[in-house]
């Protein structure tokens, strides 16, 4: 049920026109209430589509009332006119729920560039809007895919309590932040602070880990949103926990259903300093093409890995770096270790231990191996 699976939460996914081949491709997610609260995260780039922008607005007040979505054009780079365009959506979903525009996220995804085709757009929401329901959930989160190959959503048990998600993303997945769109429910009673603490906590160990490409999204947005209606106030701890899970839940989607990956790559630097270094060092080897081409080829080239790490400025003894594939110690000291045939590189799950001996901290980051197919296809995804 995902969005759907707490209590105060209506959805609709439909086929609008806005895609080529009847697919769906809008989504209309709906809180009843009682309560209102909301939170989110946006893409760290400088250049903004307009959703982010008019949603950026909206959340400053804290409340949501309804997230339209809409898959087939990302409405970026657009000008005035695609942000009356996003403010055009806004205001129809009010008309259809009698509410206020100013409690209406908006969110696109799809080319850049290009405008949306509104009159399709505008009825798909007066569509959505007759379809809302409980069950909508699964056509919701079908209906935000672009290259994705399957839908993803995810929910967990609170104490009286649920969270619900989707997220949409197989490509452009970077950090800093979301790396994709994501809606995210709960029916527990909460404030928007309370919102925003748990949410930047679960998006910064989880969607900022995750690093596929480099490619950071103009789009980005995660979003939180509270209806009040199992009418539990949650432990926060307990509450930061089941958001963390989902976020975890649908990163690990997401990074499975990366385009043309075929090995997920998990990065764990161990012995760091700061936790910041181990970050850094992560997304650093995350980012390496050349090491990337080597997973693919199942080859587990540990020279790749420390190039890539003295690159940085973290703090380490180049000649105390030890390097792990699959757990087979085959770089200690800076040089040659175990026996690198020891390692099996066949399965699709990959992890690369780094250990800096610089200190206690530790951090991983997620990435996918760099393949023809991930080439092919963003060769194809163009105007």
């Amino acid at each position: 049920m995902s969005v759907t699976a707490p209590l105060g939460f209506r959805a609709a996914g439909v086929a609008a026109g806005i895609k080529s081949g009847g697919a769906r491709d809008l989504a209309l997610v709906v809180n009843d209430g009682p309560s209102r609260a909301a939170a989110g995260v946006f893409t760290a780039n400088r250049v903004k589509a307009a959703p982010v922008l008019w949603s950026q607005q909206v959340l400053a007040g804290g409340r949501l009332r309804a997230v339209v979505l809409n898959s087939g054009g990302a409405n970026a780079c657009t000008g005035p006119e695609g942000f009356q365009d996003t403010h055009a959506t806004a205001e129809k979903v009010a008309e259809v729920l009698q509410d206020s525009a100013g409690e209406v996220a908006v969110c696109s995804t799809g080319l850049i560039g290009e405008r949306l085709p509104m009159d399709a757009l505008l009825s798909g929401v007066e569509t959505a809007s007759t379809q809302l329901s409980r069950d909508g959930g699964l056509a919701a989160a079908d209906a935000i895919r672009t290259t994705d190959t399957v839908s993803k959503i995810s929910f967990r048990r609170g104490s009286g309590y649920m969270v619900g998600g989707m997220a949409k993303g197989a490509g452009m997945l970077a950090p800093a932040l979301a790396t994709m769109l994501c809606v995210i429910t709960t029916d527990a009673e909460l404030t928007d602070e309370e919102l925003d603490a748990a949410l930047r906590k679960a998006t910064a160990t989880t969607f900022d880990r995750l690093d596929t490409d480099g490619c950071m999204s103009t789009n980005d947005t995660v979003l939180l949103l509270a209806s009040g209606a199992a009418g539990v106030k949650p432990d926060l701890a307990e509450f930061e926990q089941r958001v963390q899970e989902v976020c975890a839940d649908l990163a690990r989607q997401l990074l499975v259903d990366a385009e043309g990956a075929s090995k997920a790559i998990a990065i764990e630097v161990i012995g760091a300093a700061s936790e910041d270094d181990a970050v850094k060092v992560g997304r650093t080897v995350a980012r390496s093409n050349l090491l990337k081409c080597a997973i693919h080829g199942e080859d587990p080239n540990w020279g790749r890995v420390l190039a890539a790490v003295g690159t940085t400025d973290a703090v380490f003894e180049p000649d105390r770096l030890n390097v792990a594939i699959n757990g087979i110690w085959i770089c200690r000291g800076g040089a040659v270790g175990d026996d690198r045939s020891k390692v099996d590189m066949r399965p699709r799950d990959v992890t690369i231990t780094i250990d800096l001996s610089a200190g206690p901290h530790t951090a991983t980051v997620h990435t996918t191996d760099l393949t023809a197919e991930y080439v092919h296809e963003n060769s194809a995804y163009s105007s």
